[in-house]
């Protein structure tokens, strides 16, 4: 009996977030009408208003302390007595000092991350859209004219920025009072409202300034292209083979769909299923040396997503141990698969439940492959998976309870674990770095946002100081750069971007030669590179199509020529559309 209205095909209700079947402003409707205001105004407090509010507060209680410390001191007799207690004081005003500076400290780079360099990203790819989209490619320009078009929009962007920046600390700099005394303090309200005119005056400023700094590295640096410099292994050379996928983003029911795809998209975890049996056969054919997975194994991070992956590599021994996987947007930053208006508050445990959950199944994978980097040693330490179990009863405590007292371990795990590292079997052998590259966002519809911390890529250096010889595969879930040819809408680019992607390539500038970036999120099947380093965006072999359509996947093989990391010609690996009888699965070199 076949229904009218059959249930394993969907209906609209599977299209609530997906950005194929409606448009970014249909979803932004929905979004205003069941958007709760109160949360919204918790979070802007917790996230902007009191950072802001600390940040404004700098300059004036500086000022009132330096005041009375100089009074205290031009009263002082000389003596020993006299130096003894200003040393005291001194040491009194270091040490307890420390937590108020890293208050601080993280409240600054709270905004930043929040309204500073989105802004610049904002302005910058908002304008090479505008220029791609609508004039190169009416005139078919070439990738060099690309490039140029590139390199002037970024400048410009800066520039555009900075003059902004400059025009909004102008007009609040009249409100702004930078100096104070006890007495002020009497009122509470007055000091807030000029704390939140210093803060946006010395955002501003900075915005100036960086945007600027921005602006121009973005301009001078080396504008993303297709690689063309593939290399053919020679007969007898050391090589490793390693499979790219990304984007599996596993379903937690057998007729689900996916958020972004809906109804157009493949129903439950079939293709994934697939894929596995397609990997088998690879390896079998020509051993793999690793899979890696570039983060979205889930679609919403649920418990019974992570069941379904978890469950579809069981059966495949062979390969688990192969396997690396990392946190993507949807693992961890998704809120509600159904409802894009959803919002986690900062104080709620479930942000830290979908972090828990995705160590736990890295853990599970990988733990006693891969080490963390010891911060204050500059080195490798302990495994990942010696930190999960060092942590196990709190871990097991927080998963039952979800308390914020017991989400502490949880939360210095997730900051501390990345980048974790594969060792290379030599000292001149391949190693694999895995990063986080997921944005601290509370809200469904920004979940797609991506930031690589500094502390991450300080330990980088640290391993690469360790491991000079290696060369590197380094892995993490947002592309790095925009890709060079014109996205079909804006959205693509402002809404999934790498907040501070180009920062982050300049940064790995010092591996060139020695290492290729891999990466998924936007599903494009493109290789290029930036700068001398490869940049390997991976297709996704669920997302694109439904079930009745193939999919594919590349293995990449590298080798060492000439002292530099090379990469010889990908095999794209076809999977056959599980809903129709398997044609012959075609490997093209």
């Amino acid at each position: 009996m076949k229904p009218i209205v059959d249930p394993r095909k969907g209906d609209i209700e599977d299209d609530a977030s997906s950005t194929k079947q409606r448009s970014l402003f249909s979803i932004a409707g929905s979004l205003l009408a069941e958007i709760s205001p109160l949360k919204l105004v918790i979070a802007w407090t917790l996230l902007m208003g009191l950072p802001g509010l600390a940040l404004g507060l700098i300059p004036f209680f500086l000022s009132i302390w330096i005041s009375n410390v100089s009074r205290q001191a031009a009263e002082l007799y000389s003596g020993l007595v006299p130096a003894a207690l200003l040393v005291v004081l001194g040491l009194v005003a270091w040490f307890g000092g420390r937590p108020l500076f890293r208050m601080i400290e993280s409240s600054f780079w709270s905004l930043n991350s929040i309204a500073v360099q989105p802004g610049y990203a904002l302005c910058r790819e908002t304008l090479r859209h505008l220029i791609e989209h609508r004039l190169l490619r009416r005139i078919d320009a070439k990738p060099a004219t690309i490039a140029k078009a590139r390199a002037m929009t970024a400048a410009i962007a800066g520039l555009t920025v900075c003059i902004l920046a400059i025009g909004v600390a102008a007009l609040v700099w009249p409100a702004t009072h930078w100096t104070g005394t006890l007495a002020d303090l009497a009122a509470p309200r007055r000091v807030v409202i000029l704390a939140l005119a210093n803060a946006t005056v010395l955002l501003c400023a900075y915005l100036a300034i960086a945007a600027l700094i921005w602006g121009i590295a973005d301009a001078t640096m080396a504008q993303p292209r297709t690689f063309t410099a593939f290399s053919p292994v020679p007969a007898g050379a050391p090589r490793w083979r390693v499979a790219h996928l990304s984007d599996i983003h596993c379903v937690g029911d057998r007729y689900g769909f996916r958020i972004e795809s809906g109804r157009v998209g493949p129903r439950g975890n079939d293709k994934f299923n697939a894929t596995l049996q397609r990997l088998r056969a690879v390896h079998a054919a020509k051993p793999l040396d690793a899979i890696l997975i570039t983060g979205d194994m889930t679609d919403a991070g649920i418990s019974t997503e992570w069941a379904a992956f978890l469950d579809a590599l069981e059966p495949f021994p062979e390969l688990t141990p192969l396997v690396t996987v990392l946190p993507g947007n949807h693992d961890v930053n998704v809120v509600d698969r159904n409802n894009p208006a959803r919002m986690d508050l900062p104080t709620s445990p479930n942000k830290r439940l979908r972090q828990l959950r995705t160590l736990s199944a890295m853990e599970a994978l990988q733990g006693g492959r891969y080490r963390l980097v010891d911060r204050d040693r500059r080195r490798l330490g302990e495994t990942f998976g010696e930190a999960m179990n060092r942590q196990r009863g709190a871990i097991e405590a927080f998963a039952n309870r979800a308390s914020r007292r017991a989400g502490r371990p949880v939360a210095n795990l997730w900051t501390g674990v990345f980048p974790m590292v594969q060792p290379p079997s030599r000292p001149d052998g391949l190693g694999i770095i895995v990063l986080n590259s997921n944005a601290e966002t509370h809200f469904s519809f920004t979940n797609a946002l991506g930031m690589v911390s500094l502390e991450q890529a300080r330990a980088m250096d640290a391993v690469k100081a360790d491991y000079p010889e290696a060369c590197w595969l380094i892995a993490l879930h947002h592309h790095v750069v925009e890709y060079p040819q014109p996205a079909s809408a804006l959205s693509e680019r402002i809404g999934t971007a790498l907040i501070n992607g180009t920062w982050f390539v300049r940064r790995l500038m010092r591996f060139a030669g020695r290492a290729v970036i891999l990466h998924g999120h936007r599903h494009v099947d493109w290789i290029g590179e930036s700068g001398g380093l490869p940049i390997l965006s991976a297709p996704s072999p669920v997302m694109e199509g439904t079930n009745a359509k193939d999919s594919y996947f590349h293995v990449h093989t590298l080798h060492v020529e000439s002292g530099r990391l090379a990469l010889a010609r990908p095999e794209r690996i076809v999977v056959p559309a599980p809903e129709r009888e398997a044609a012959p699965a075609l490997t093209e070199g």
